[in-house]
Parts: C-alpha cells; sequence; structure tokens
C-alpha cells in the first residue's frame, strides 16, 4: 500500500472506476469530487456516477463493439457494470438504468471499498503527488487552466466539431472513387454528385431536424467549421464551392468532372475508418442517416461514429500525452475518461479502469501496460496515442478501429462475430501475461 493516498480528481463513471481499481490493488485513494459544493450545468445532484445525458450504455451484444468493451471492462471487475446490472431497466438489447438508482448504487459501490476518501472540494490545480485526472467535459476553469499550462498551448481544446466517421467495407465501390485533386496522390475516396443528385441532397439538408441539446452544450459556430446545414441554409450552391467543390476531379464512370462531390479522408492507417470531409453536423442521428445515404455510394454505409458540435474539453493527447495517458515527465500524473478523448459513458469508464491498473503498476515500478490493438480498449488507445495531433478528435469504441482480422470476411456479421472472438482472446490473455488479475464482484447492497 502507498504511504500516501492516490489522488483521484472527479466522481464520475472514468473517476470512479479509477478509484475502485487502485482500491482494490491495496492503494490509499483521495476521490475529490466538486459537486455538491460547486455546481456544473449539467448535473443535478452530488451523487457519484451521475449520469447526465442518456440513460443507455448500449448494446451488450458482443458482436457489437460496444459490447464488446463491456466483456473486457467485465473481466476488470467494472464497478459501472455492477452497478448498471442492479439498476437495469427494459430497453430490448441495450443495457439501460434508472438514473436515480444507478447513482446511488455507484456512490455506495465506492463508499463499500473501505480505503477510499471522499473529498468534496473542487481541485484548483494538478496535484503534486500520485494523482490520477478524469474530470470531464464540464472541468472547472480553474483547472482547465493548470491542465493548460501543464500541456502548453494547444493542448487543450473547448470546442469539439465532428464529421461522422464510415467503415471502408460499406462503401459501394462501383460508385464511390479514389482520385486526388488535378491527378495527385490517391489518398481521397470520392462520391460523385450529378447536379440532380446534388440539388435533391440540398433540399434534404435544409429540410432536416437539428438537435439543439442543452444549454450548457451551446456552441459559437467557427467559420472554419459551419454545419453543413447551417452552410446549405447560406445558399444552395454553398457547399457545392466549399467542402464539396469537384475542381480537379474526373469520375470515372463518365470521363467528366463532376457537378458536386463529397471526399472522404483516411482515419486510420489500415483504412477501414473514413472521415466525411467538412461534413461537421448537428443534425439529429436519424437526420443523419436518411440524408447522408442518400449521397451517391453510401446507400449502404456503415457510421462508425456520428457527426456533430458541441462545447467540450479534451487533451490533444497523440501530441502532449504519453501512450498510458500521462504527461511525459509525469508517470504518476495519469489522466482518464472523456477528457482523454475517448467518447462515451463505457470508453469513459474504461479508460478509467485501465488508468486506475497502470497507476498501480507506475507506483511498483513497473512499466504501464496496454491491452492490443486487437481488442476494443487497446485499439481505443491506439487510435488516442497514433491520431494525427493536428486532426485529433473524440472517438467512441467501433469496430474499425480494431487491427483487422487477416483475412477479409464479407459476411459482416460474422466477420463481427470472429473481432469479438479474437478480441476476447487476446484480452484475457493480456491481463494474463501482464499479471492483472480479474478483480471481485462488488458486492453492493441492492438499492431502492
Amino acid at each position: 500500500m502507498t504511504p500516501t493516498p492516490v489522488t483521484v480528481v472527479g466522481g464520475g463513471l472514468a473517476g470512479c472506476e479509477a478509484a475502485l481499481q487502485l482500491a482494490r490493488l491495496g492503494h490509499r485513494v483521495r476521490l475529490v469530487e466538486m459537486r455538491p459544493v460547486r455546481t456544473t450545468n449539467a448535473h443535478q445532484t452530488g451523487d457519484l456516477g451521475e449520469l447526465v445525458c442518456t440513460n443507455s450504455f448500449k448494446s451488450e451484444d458482443p458482436a457489437n463493439a460496444h459490447g464488446q468493451l463491456k466483456r473486457e471492462m467485465r473481466a476488470l471487475g467494472s464497478l459501472l457494470l455492477e452497478a448498471a446490472d442492479q439498476s437495469r431497466v427494459a430497453a430490448g438489447a441495450a443495457l439501460a438504468v434508472d438514473r436515480g438508482l444507478f447513482a446511488a448504487a455507484m456512490t455506495k459501490g465506492i463508499e463499500d471499498a473501505g480505503t477510499v476518501e471522499v473529498v468534496r472540494e473542487e481541485c484548483a490545480t494538478l496535484p503534486s503527488g500520485p494523482a490520477i485526472v478524469a474530470t470531464g467535459p464540464l472541468t472547472s476553469n480553474a483547472l482547465s487552466k493548470s491542465i493548460e499550462k501543464a500541456l502548453g498551448d494547444g493542448g487543450l481544446a473547448f470546442f469539439d466539431a465532428i464529421a461522422p466517421i464510415l467503415h471502408r467495407d460499406s462503401l459501394d465501390e462501383t460508385v464511390v472513387f479514389a482520385a486526388g485533386r488535378y491527378d495527385q496522390d490517391a489518398d481521397y475516396l470520392n462520391c460523385p454528385m450529378s447536379r440532380e443528385e446534388y440539388d435533391a441532397f440540398i433540399e434534404a439538408v435544409r429540410a432536416a431536424e437539428a438537435h439543439e441539446g442543452h444549454d450548457w452544450d451551446a456552441v459559437p459556430y467557427f467559420e472554419g467549421c459551419l454545419p453543413v446545414e447551417v452552410m446549405a441554409d447560406r445558399g444552395h450552391d454553398t457547399l457545392r464551392f466549399g467542402p464539396m467543390k469537384p475542381v480537379g476531379l474526373t469520375d470515372p464512370r463518365s470521363g467528366e468532372r463532376p457537378w458536386a462531390v463529397v471526399q472522404l479522408r483516411r482515419e486510420d492507417r489500415a483504412g477501414q475508418m473514413w472521415n466525411m470531409v467538412g461534413f461537421q453536423t448537428r443534425l439529429r442521428i436519424g437526420e443523419q442517416r436518411r440524408v447522408f445515404t442518400m449521397i451517391p455510394g453510401l446507400a449502404d454505409a456503415e457510421f462508425l461514429r456520428w457527426g456533430s458540435i458541441h462545447r467540450n474539453s479534451y487533451l490533444n493527447f497523440p501530441e502532449r500525452l504519453t501512450a498510458h495517458g500521462s504527461l511525459s515527465d509525469r508517470q504518476d500524473l495519469i489522466f482518464a475518461g472523456q477528457l482523454t478523448g475517448v467518447e462515451g459513458y463505457t470508453e469513459s469508464a474504461a479508460s478509467g479502469i485501465l488508468a486506475g491498473i497502470n497507476m498501480d503498476r507506475v507506483l511498483r515500478g513497473l512499466d504501464p501496460a496496454l491491452p492490443p490493438p486487437t481488442t476494443m480498449l487497446g485499439a481505443l488507445y491506439r487510435y488516442l496515442r497514433d491520431a494525427k495531433p493536428s486532426r485529433f478528435q473524440p472517438m467512441n469504441s467501433n469496430w474499425g478501429l480494431v487491427e483487422p482480422l487477416p483475412t477479409r470476411v464479407r459476411d459482416k456479421r460474422q466477420k463481427r462475430e470472429l473481432l469479438a472472438e479474437r478480441a476476447q482472446s487476446d484480452f484475457l490473455g493480456w491481463m494474463e501475461a501482464h499479471g492483472v488479475e480479474a478483480a471481485p464482484r462488488v458486492e453492493a447492497a441492492e438499492v431502492g
């Protein structure tokens, strides 16, 4: 047991998971949470692990990327999943919870840990001793300034403009073609549009319903990353002279320049994930699916991430942090949760678990350990460390992140089942190889 406690800043999902992992591994923990002493515009209570958006943790099917991540988290004894099991509500194949009961179970799980002291105060500066910082997108101004000072200019972002990401295997290769403008290197995939297709697309974008979000989620629009629906409203040809300009491109089917084109840019080295260039949006997810599948070549597109624009705080992980999420000169100051650039409840919680494991390893004089990129958690961390710093944006779990299978499998369900089977085997193998024991189940009392 460490002579001084490890500080965990933030009582959300990632912070609670990190604190419990450290407690189980024999450390005293000081869990600092500013609520209810200082509130946020999103939270309603002072409970630990309070959910501020949806009450769903998505699918439990291991053939689904979110389901596989849950299997890996269960192997590590996730508090989130134990609390979710206790507070579950009917939601078909998804894992959904009663928010109040869930937060109560999370709070009790921490209280019952025995060696976790919950301190209700604002942490205004980065701790000087061993610490995990998991304060999420609503990090206080004072702590944000301290993080900025430690990371330097550009290390902390406050605005998140995200375009959809598609899986390469789902694109219609009879329509989509690889080419760069003016016969430059074919680094982009191009979806060509005729005049009629463009006109219909613009009308659909204008008629689509946008998500307004919460008051605390409101952001100003920057001219460099306007939502696609805002550009469409500015004029019928605004997009055609902006991100959809066709100049320098020739549609190989016709030998002519398209009227407009949607370009896709590679997001990963394996070429599985492709970003819709310039298509950041606040359209509702159902509307994105309806409108964007009108684009030639995308009728059956698999969306790995939906577009969004919202206020956010996240670190430039690939440029400023080590592979396990610490400062380069302080291995014992580890960042976790949504602040690192993972998107989603389970992704944030999983990074908290891994941060707790690696903090224990650092304090014991061992090198930090990351799961292989064939696993979902390992693939997420590979994205965080390998993404291009100038274009780094938050990401949630999806099969496009993991190492491809050695042979191509066309049946989507079969492919995902094989990926999940390999991921689970490799994850358990990683745990055994690094002495990461399956944590005991949380025996929290029934709530409600």
